[in-house]
């Protein structure tokens, strides 16, 4: 008996056990996993057969990454085979400082690129307190990228573009911060093509719940992810011992530390406690991310325990 042929696709949009998958000529057809697990995330590269119309996912290739999150109850996976994240945050509503650095953590964790961009820069007062707060970040090697999508011209348009070029970027952020807005920017009718997804898997929702990756470009090389979830972020998958080498503005002062295995807590001698200076200093730790720090320190160590 001849062995049916696979062929091989792109997971473009996700519900569940229903995949929305992209062969090479750009052709998109529902696909379901084989048997009751579904493992498939956007961004994996698969082999599928067809069925009919529809088709079966046989075989999920080797992934560069996943970018995830972890609580107690579940592991909340967004995407597959990331070049970068992009964080967008806006100036109001006023953003969740813990919640930028897990998602800046949870990427460093898996060597993803991350940007920060902080929105409406159009509110003056209320964009200067934002930036302020946002220099420990600005000192790190990520930047921050300062937008004004309610009054986007030209400019922010060709920045962004050039920070994307040929990539692979996951937007995240939270609600009212200008996701929606940010992708319509950079491939218009982005939306519109949402609601015929949902349409064609009868999801019967709207479908911001789900994850979906919009091309770019027409020569198909710059890809953006939209996905939800950036509400909750838990870091179960991170060792405690780990955490200080995923945050940049760390890295460098655990070298001074007396002892290899030095918490940053309370040891004697330790390189990190001396770096840490007052909110608005030019140089060392915030005191603001050193207490995110060890609050996310005593958290996972909690629940190492159970």
């Amino acid at each position: 008996m001849e062995r049916a042929t696979l062929d091989r696709g792109l997971i473009v949009a996700n519900y569940g056990r229903h995949f929305l998958v992209e062969t090479p000529e750009g052709k998109r057809l529902i696909c379901h996993s084989r048997g009751k697990k579904s493992q498939g995330l956007v961004g994996d590269r698969v082999l599928w057969q067809a069925s009919q119309d529809e088709g079966t996912i046989e075989k999920i290739e080797e992934r560069r990454n996943v970018f995830y999150r972890q609580d107690e109850i579940r592991t909340k996976s967004f995407a597959a085979n990331l070049d970068q994240i992009l964080i967008l945050i806006a100036a109001e509503p006023e953003f969740s400082s813990s919640q930028l650095s897990r998602a800046l953590i949870a990427a460093e964790a898996e060597h993803i690129t991350p940007i920060i961009a902080l929105n409406k820069s159009d509110l003056v007062e209320p964009f200067a307190r934002a930036w302020a707060w946002l220099r420990p970040y600005r000192q790190m090697h990520y930047g921050v990228l300062p937008l004004s999508l309610r009054q986007s011209g030209d400019a922010d348009r060709a920045e962004l573009l050039k920070l994307l070029h040929g990539k692979t970027t996951l937007v995240l952020g939270p609600s009212g911060a200008g996701k929606s807005t940010l992708i319509n920017l950079l491939a218009p009718g982005a939306l519109a093509q949402t609601g015929e997804i949902s349409q064609a898997l009868n999801s019967g929702k709207h479908t911001t719940t789900s994850t979906t990756w919009y091309w770019v470009d027409a020569d198909k090389t710059t890809a953006l992810i939209d996905s939800p979830g950036f509400q909750e972020f838990g870091l179960n998958h991170i060792d405690p011992a780990q955490l200080a080498a995923y945050m940049p503005d760390f890295k460098p002062h655990v070298a001074n530390c007396k002892f290899y295995n030095c918490s940053h807590l309370h040891e004697p001698g330790c390189g990190v406690m001396a770096a840490v200076k007052p909110d608005g200093s030019p140089d060392g730790i915030s005191a603001n991310r050193y207490k995110i720090y060890s609050d996310l320190y005593a958290e996972l160590s909690q629940r190492r325990k159970y």
